[in-house]
């Protein structure tokens, strides 16, 4: 399978073609204000209707097409610029600037907490006194961030749970694909089926005039039939690997944690030693994860904030390592364990990146700057509204689906694609609900596969997972859930779900 920096390269090479191929357009945008939880918000949507392609002096339509080589100061935008162009976009609360140094962050923090050894002595531990009941912890943990992901919209934060899971599981036999379903994959399957989503429903129900946080009992029978299809689907995969580890489509990838568990087992053998330092340690992460979620829930944190809270687990964690002298740890020990914990997840800021280069190539996302994106939307819901109305309700879901690739960010996807489907759905016969709906499930499930997911490609990182070789497995699953999700908008369609 090809490399994913060389799968992004493809990708953003056919973006530029599309640049020679077709005309750019753009919308009117307008403030539309919205209550949530008793509070006014306000975001800035498309106006429905308003999209114009560019002209030129003759009226006829305008292209665009990205230079070859080229900088914002340069000339522009070009098809080989599109690693560092893409790597400094953004800003500290989002893609790729914040997302790449929260991934940096976080990889640092937990290279210090591992170098203690208290994670590895304390999955040993726990091996040793679960005495074959550790397989419990899939459904558990399945369920835990399934929910995680409908109540507060779990994401990012998943990242830094997965590079505790992933060795854990693979120390029960098991591999770092399951590790991350259980981990990323339940929280998008969650935060697809919420029914009480902060970022992608709220603005979705706000921006097309449908109460937020209404329609919830649908929702919620909803969330449970996908999060048990999801366990059930990640629990069929996880026996078959515990019955023979060559079933990995990780296998080899595996063998870097494969080694530390091999390690950390003989190391048992020998002293089996779970020491006060080690507890302190896991307490320390326990009490820094519910500083987190309280953060999060309460306060509203969110990338800079998550990230300096990690740094703060880790730095604790590494004195208590320098005082108790765990793994025989210095003061300059916690230096070079961040460093390397840091240059571990390299890879995966990268590829953040590189796959925001393509969004950079097309001309970005903003509806009011002529673009290819906007005239392929504005395209494609003209065609939508052609079809009768059960199969217009199935191709919103299909579009809001192909869509996400591009426009990742939930709230963004909301502001960009809603103010356009909701009016359409009137039009063809659709409830706005259930408009709302085919854009949660489709911006939801396909944030498990898309290579523009900053949060997929950090998960994928910290379990070293190649993104060709995940595609080739999660592409099944992703039609699995497809054909659950169409069941469900069709559901909704035939009851009239308002």
């Amino acid at each position: 399978m090809p490399h994913t920096y060389v799968i992004i390269f493809y990708v953003v090479l056919a973006a530029w073609i599309l640049t020679l191929l077709l005309p750019v357009g753009k919308f009117e945008t307008a403030k539309k204000t919205y209550i949530q939880n008793g509070k006014e918000k306000t975001k800035t949507v498309v106006v429905p209707g308003s999209f114009q392609y560019e002209l030129d002096e003759k009226g006829m339509p305008v292209k665009k097409p990205a230079k070859i080589w080229g900088t914002e100061d340069f000339g522009g935008y070009g098809f080989l610029n599109y690693v560092f162009e893409g790597l400094v976009t953004g800003d500290k609360w989002g893609s790729a600037v914040g997302v790449v140094a929260f991934i940096l962050v976080i990889g640092g923090a937990f290279g210090i907490v591992l170098r203690t050894g208290a994670v590895d002595s304390g999955i040993m531990a726990m091996i040793g006194r679960t005495q074959g009941r550790e397989s419990l912890i899939i459904p558990v943990l399945f369920v835990l961030f399934s929910l995680g992901g409908a109540v507060f919209g779990m994401g990012e934060e998943t990242i830094p749970f997965a590079m505790i899971v992933v060795p854990m599981v693979i120390a029960m036999g098991y591999d770092s694909v399951v590790g991350i379903c259980i981990t990323y994959v339940a929280s998008q399957i969650g935060f697809a089926t919420s029914w009480m989503n902060p970022f992608s429903l709220a603005v979705a129900q706000g921006v097309s005039d449908v109460p937020v946080f209404s329609g919830a009992p649908f929702r919620i029978i909803m969330w449970t039939v996908f999060t048990a299809a999801g366990l059930w689907y990640t629990w069929r995969y996880a026996v078959r690997v515990k019955e023979n580890p060559l079933n990995s489509i990780s296998y080899e990838s595996d063998e870097y944690f494969r080694n530390q568990v091999k390690v950390n087992s003989e190391t048992e053998k020998e002293e089996v030693k779970f020491t006060t330092g080690h507890k302190l340690v896991l307490l320390t992460l326990l009490i820094g994860i519910i500083w987190v979620v309280w953060g999060v829930t309460k306060k509203g944190y969110y990338i800079p904030e998550i990230a300096s809270q990690f740094f703060v687990i880790g730095l604790v964690a590494g004195i208590i390592g320098v005082i108790f002298k765990l793994n025989g740890m210095t003061v300059n020990d916690i230096a070079s364990s961040f460093a390397k914990g840091a240059s571990d997840l390299t890879g995966a800021a990268l590829v953040v990146g590189m796959a925001k280069g393509i969004l950079i190539v097309l001309g970005g996302t903003s509806p009011s700057d002529p673009t290819v994106l906007n005239t392929i939307l504005n395209a494609v819901s003209q065609g939508i509204g052609k079809f009768p109305s059960l199969l217009s309700a199935w191709f919103m879901y299909l579009f809001q689906s192909v869509f996400n690739f591009f426009v990742v960010s939930g709230s963004g996807q909301a502001a960009l694609t809603m103010p356009i489907m909701a009016p359409l759905s009137d039009l063809v016969g659709v409830t706005r609900q259930t408009a709302v709906l085919a854009f949660q499930l489709g911006d939801g499930l396909t944030n498990v596969i898309v290579p523009t997911s900053a949060c997929l490609m950090g998960v994928l990182g910290v379990a070293r997972l190649d993104w060709s070789i995940w595609a080739k497995w999660q592409i099944k699953m992703q039609g699995f859930l497809f054909l659950l999700g169409s069941i469900f908008v069709i559901i909704a369609h035939v009851i009239g779900y308002n």
